[in-house]
């Protein structure tokens, strides 16, 4: 390793005591109203956060430089791997809690880590990170989703460079779905109207503490730079009608946005298709008539 600072802070971080002698000293619990389940073990730390990297980043010390924006750092598993990998980390815990569990670590990282209390779902993302900043978090099961479509239907282009988050595998599966697939449907469009997702791989419910009922998996999220013209907020209004009644054809689901057999044959879309067929490029495309369609009443 080139970096003598880096490796310095290294040295520090792994003489903090492991984290199960945290959790203990402090008499820190998961709580299932928050939605948590940490990840205790390094081994599978460092992969999320070397799966957070940008391309062509040295292996060694693959966050070099970038600023990363971690949610529910718990008793910091996740936050040591991300501060070792070279990262500066702005961490929000909405449990006052890990404080005492983080605050060895907060000193260990030398100004590397910056733990912010309070709720994601509430953070103006644009000014507490800067922009380009890469999200990388084990995400509590109970905001994934709201959190991720907020990412997604923000000011574009993204204040995010990339989104690597470890959310339940059936999330996973509604992200990454397929036209056609049993899970595509809203969260599968949106996201893949401004943004290439890829799920990198599965965690065991072993893998947690305490372990949850389910499996897991670790998302990436990179965003189009040219996506900045998707009409989201209508596009999540025409979604949720296609997809809210999605066993009838789009005809009749689509009924609430005004004259829907007008509407779907400019689109090319045929009236009796069902939102499950329908593509992204098709539903962007219905989204932006709904919306010129607005214009055109105001």
């Amino acid at each position: 390793m080139s970096d003598p600072s880096l490796a310095a802070l290294r040295a520090r971080i792994d003489a903090l005591p492991p984290l199960r002698e945290v959790l203990a000293a402090t008499g820190f619990t998961a709580k299932k109203s928050l939605g948590q389940h940490f990840i205790l073990d390094r081994n599978l730390t460092d992969k999320i956060a070397a799966s957070a990297r940008a391309p062509g980043a040295d292996p060694d010390a693959p966050l070099s430089g970038q600023t990363v924006v971690e949610i529910g750092p718990g008793p910091g598993g996740l936050t040591r791997s991300l501060v070792r990998a070279g990262a500066s980390v702005i961490a929000v815990e909405k449990d006052r809690r890990a404080a005492e569990a983080l605050a060895p670590l907060v000193e260990a990282a030398g100004g590397k880590l910056t733990l912010v209390i309070g709720d994601a779902l509430g953070v103006d993302w644009t000014a507490l990170a800067p922009q380009g900043a890469a999200i990388c978090a084990n995400l509590p099961y109970n905001v994934a989703t709201p959190l991720i479509a907020g990412w997604l239907t923000g000011p574009w282009p993204a204040w995010w460079s990339s989104a690597t988050v470890m959310v339940q595998r059936e999330v996973a599966d509604r992200i990454v779905a397929d036209t056609g697939a049993d899970a595509y449907g809203r969260l599968a469009v949106l996201t893949g109207a401004r943004a290439f997702a890829t799920s990198l791989f599965d965690v065991s419910p072993a893998s947690f503490v305490p372990p949850p009922k389910v499996w897991s998996s670790v998302v990436r999220f990179d965003p189009k730079p040219d996506a900045g013209d998707v009409p989201v907020k209508v596009l999540e209004k025409v979604t949720a009608a296609a997809f809210g009644q999605r066993r009838k054809m789009l005809r009749s689901s689509l009924k609430s946005l005004g004259d829907a057999h007008t509407l779907l044959e400019t689109a090319g879309i045929p009236a009796n298709e069902r939102a499950e067929r329908v593509s992204v490029a098709d539903f962007v495309s219905l989204a932006r008539l709904v919306q010129a369609r607005a214009t055109e009443r105001c």
